[in-house]
């Protein structure tokens, strides 16, 4: 049997993950990297290559509609620290703690995450330009 969450616990939950990215004494971060995402959050990351780290602001995200969180303050823009193709992100605490991966795409791509390119170099600007965390409803 299937649960199924009321919209207001479905925010409320979603409001919950967001809100730790920002229980450090310090700002989150958004972490791009290559290769293919862990099967959990909790997985170190080993093989893949970090091509670019993002400060957010804080809050990190707006209040949760319907069970989506939108990141804020984008576009945010960072350097690129090493070359290749971003496939994935991981967001954390600045303590720093994981709080969730996700999928990374060019803008328009439907990631949960998307940059303006996903073609990431060296000493070269690259953007978020929107992000979303979603709390299933079980529906």
């Amino acid at each position: 049997m299937a649960t199924h969450l009321a919209t207001a616990v479905q925010n409320a939950m979603c409001d919950a993950a967001v809100d730790y990215v920002d229980a450090g004494a310090g700002v989150g971060t958004i972490k791009i990297y290559t290769a293919t995402m862990p099967s959990s959050a909790n997985t170190a990351v080993s093989s893949q290559t970090l091509l670019a780290t993002f400060t957010l602001v804080d809050p990190a995200f707006g209040s949760a509609s319907s069970g989506v969180a939108t990141l804020a303050g984008t576009p945010i823009t960072t350097t690129g620290a090493a070359a290749g193709t971003a496939a994935w992100f991981r967001c954390a605490t600045s303590t720093p703690g994981t709080c969730f991966d996700g999928t990374v795409t060019a803008t328009g791509g439907g990631g949960e995450l998307q940059l303006n390119t996903t073609t990431i170099s060296v000493g070269v600007s690259v953007e978020i330009t929107s992000g979303t965390f979603t709390m299933p409803s079980g529906e």
